[in-house]
């Protein structure tokens, strides 16, 4: 009989992965930048037009501030990458594998162990048995 069991997967931090998750939210940053900076003419805009300019810039008003709530928090998270050691072994995900099991076979219900990845390649595999 096959089983669905839970591994989880785990990145080793090196200088490669670093750079690349530094890219990432580098890019993800100057994203939300360029949608403040839309949003604040946008919000101009509304304010001079005549109808529910207040509604509108009210509106405009807390995209913007959700905007900079998110750019606090990948500011956050590129100081913390920025002092992460390298060779720490980071959980990135849990996912299922297929396991064949029989009468007989040893069960505890505990996760089916763990997949080491390094820079894209996986350089170990940690059974629970």
């Amino acid at each position: 009989m096959h089983i669905l069991q839970t591994v989880s997967v785990v990145q080793v931090v090196t200088e490669t992965w670093k750079k690349d998750r530094m890219n990432m939210y580098e890019n993800q940053k100057s994203r939300l930048e360029r949608e403040t900076a839309q949003l604040l003419f946008e919000k101009k805009k509304a304010e001079r037009s005549g109808s529910k300019q207040s509604e509108a810039a009210a509106r405009f008003q807390k995209e913007i501030d959700q905007r900079h709530e998110k750019i606090s928090g990948i500011e956050f998270q590129m100081s913390q990458l920025d002092q992460l050691p390298l060779g720490t072994e980071l959980k990135e995900r849990d996912i299922q594998s297929v396991v064949e099991v029989k009468e007989g076979d040893r069960f505890d219900g505990r996760d089916g162990g763990t997949i080491v990845v390094k820079d894209g390649v996986i350089i170990e595999i940690r059974t629970q048995r």
